[in-house]
């Protein structure tokens, strides 16, 4: 069967009079009913009831014509969908994320970018920087919000800052009251509270972020003394919580609320954190056009820093 059988189908079921169904699709009435009695035979089973008179919708044409109806719908809507589709207005996009970055720019982004294309089906999966980079280079995602490697992303991705934003120290707020961080106020003073445990990133999954604690320790004649390493940022307060250790988070994370942490800064020196989007070079994908549009117009980072 055809899509003009279907159509004719619809039409006859509509007027119940073949004449007036053929006058309606440009046709005289012996090739519509001849592509009627086509289409029976085809579906195996009668349509309609035809008498000298009348002609009526059998129960099975009356349930199929159900089925007919959102079918032709859906076919008439496809130009319309292919154009969506086209210019990224609809569509699927997969887009990564580091655990920081869901206390940061990623709820911003995505609500942003949902906005003007509520039609696209967004895939969030959280991952560290090392994992996203190897899925974007092979395909399995189309973009990814990640710290960078330095001096550069590996060759084949693109890579734009959203966010910079300083370190902040997450201590257990009993190491307060012990008095075990030296003298604090409103940030942390000194240097005493170097000695202290540390919770950090394994260097593995994140060397930038890894590199910049231990600089900003050695920048001060000081080398961590370091307690746990956690690959999770969320896992990290938690042990923050416990009175594992302390640690030097982005200020974002302040976000994360958890009983028996506090969020101190570190003064104006404090080491600065980017994060970044980072996608395929060339890839045509229009709804991956469109997010950057989103991103290079909306500026999330830019809002988050001033908030």
């Amino acid at each position: 069967m055809d899509l003009r059988q279907l159509r004719q189908f619809v039409t006859v079921a509509d007027t119940l009079h073949f004449g007036r169904a053929a006058a309606l699709l440009g046709m005289t009435q012996p090739p519509l009913s001849q592509s009627i009695q086509a289409l029976e035979r085809e579906v195996g089973a009668p349509l309609f009831d035809r008498t000298k008179r009348s002609v009526a919708l059998t129960a099975f044409g009356s349930q199929w014509l159900d089925h007919v109806r959102p079918a032709l719908d859906g076919v008439a809507a496809l130009p319309e969908i292919a154009g969506r589709l086209r210019t990224g207005a609809a569509g699927r996009i997969a887009l990564s994320f580091v655990s920081t970055a869901d206390y940061s720019v990623l709820p911003l982004l995505v609500q942003l970018y949902s906005t003007r294309f509520p039609d696209v089906e967004i895939s969030l999966i959280e991952a560290t920087s090392d994992v996203q980079i190897d899925a974007l280079l092979n395909g399995r995602t189309d973009a990814g919000i990640l710290i960078p490697t330095r001096p550069a992303l590996p060759e084949g991705l693109d890579y734009r800052t959203l966010l910079v934003e300083p370190l902040v120290a997450a201590v257990p707020e009993a190491w307060i009251a012990e008095g075990r961080l030296g003298p604090v106020g409103p940030m942390l003073r000194g240097e005493g509270w170097m000695d202290q445990p540390l919770l950090i990133f394994p260097p593995r999954v994140s060397p930038d972020f890894h590199a910049l604690v231990l600089g900003y320790y050695r920048s001060r004649g000081r080398e961590p003394l370091i307690r746990q390493e956690a690959i999770q940022m969320q896992t990290i307060i938690s042990l923050v919580s416990a009175g594992m250790g302390m640690a030097l988070v982005p200020r974002s994370l302040q976000h994360l609320a958890r009983t028996g942490v506090r969020y101190l800064p570190l003064g104006k020196d404090a080491p600065v954190l980017e994060t970044g989007l980072a996608w395929r070079s060339g890839d045509p994908s229009p709804t991956l056009a469109a997010f950057l549009k989103t991103v290079e117009e909306e500026r999330p980072g830019e809002s988050m820093a001033r908030s």
